[in-house]
């Protein structure tokens, strides 16, 4: 079965921007710790210039100072002349804050005097974060790939739905549970591997395939109002345990039962959404 649904999979945006995706990480704060894993640097994100290096494995904090920011290190205050700034590792490595580390860059904006905290990162990069945050690593195989399509489909699907905050997704299950490079695993970064790419498309548009921890026995066919095409009523297989979320399109716990009965990623996925196909994001356009 899975050989045969691969074969229904096309290549679809050829043509469009390079796929990375700014997550919000904070909104509001006074303050933001920071590091690297290695050296790094902190940019201005307005000019592009260099306002200082970061040393490996070093804590800073950042504050909002009036309508710029300074840095906290050694006890020291050093003022940073912007309200916008980037951090990042200068050779491979990782970013750190919220007691976390994430891949890609961090971005920090002072907004009114409040410090707005952003993870800009890969698109393939994030999904790594959000399958071991959303599911159980240790839950079978072939459903930890259907969360990894499932995600990568709703991120595509719903860019730029935060965009009035700077950033288009929160690191939250108000959209997506994302925990970071701290939240990886072996297998489940295989599984985003995988499936690299891959989304769920009704119509040829990417859809925003929506799932919860568990539906009660049933899924519901939509809890907004709105009536998409490509969700169904059908019995979620995870009667054993009680409704948790919203109960729309894929159950978690019912994709981890039909996993263990046998059933592939693809066909999990084909079971929750009505008439969907798979398609692959061309990788050129997001690398």
């Amino acid at each position: 079965m899975k050989r045969v649904l691969l074969t229904l999979i096309i290549i679809v945006f050829a043509a469009c921007p390079s796929y990375a995706i700014k997550i919000g990480l904070q909104t509001g704060v006074q303050s933001a710790s920071v590091g690297t894993s290695v050296k790094g640097v902190i940019i201005d994100a307005n000019t592009n210039h260099k306002v200082c290096d970061l040393d490996e494995m070093k804590g800073y904090e950042i504050r909002p100072h009036h309508n710029l920011m300074t840095i906290l290190y050694k006890g020291n205050y050093y003022k940073i002349d912007s309200d916008n700034i980037v951090i990042k590792p200068v050779n491979a490595g990782f970013v750190s804050t919220k007691g976390r580390w994430y891949r890609g860059i961090i971005m920090i904006q002072n907004k009114n005097g409040k410090l707005t905290v952003i993870n800009n990162v890969p698109l393939e990069d994030y999904i790594k974060g959000v399958v071991p945050s959303e599911m159980p690593s240790g839950w079978a195989y072939e459903a930890q790939k259907a969360q990894a399509i499932a995600a990568r489909s709703y991120a595509l699907a719903n860019l730029g739905k935060r965009a009035s905050l700077g950033f288009d997704l929160k690191d939250t299950p108000e959209d997506q549970a994302y925990n970071g490079a701290s939240a990886e695993t072996t297998g489940t970064n295989s599984a985003v591997d995988e499936t690299k790419g891959i989304v769920l498309t009704y119509n040829t548009k990417v859809i925003s395939a929506y799932y919860s921890a568990s539906a009660g026995g049933q899924t519901n066919v939509n809890s907004w109002g709105n009536n998409l095409p490509y969700l169904r009523s059908v019995p979620s297989f995870d009667d054993n345990v009680k409704k948790n979320g919203h109960g729309v399109g894929m159950s978690q716990h019912g994709a981890n039962n039909l996993a263990k009965q046998g059933y592939n990623a693809y066909q999990i996925l084909k079971y929750f959404y009505n008439d969907i196909k798979f398609a692959r994001v061309n990788s050129q356009s997001y690398n």
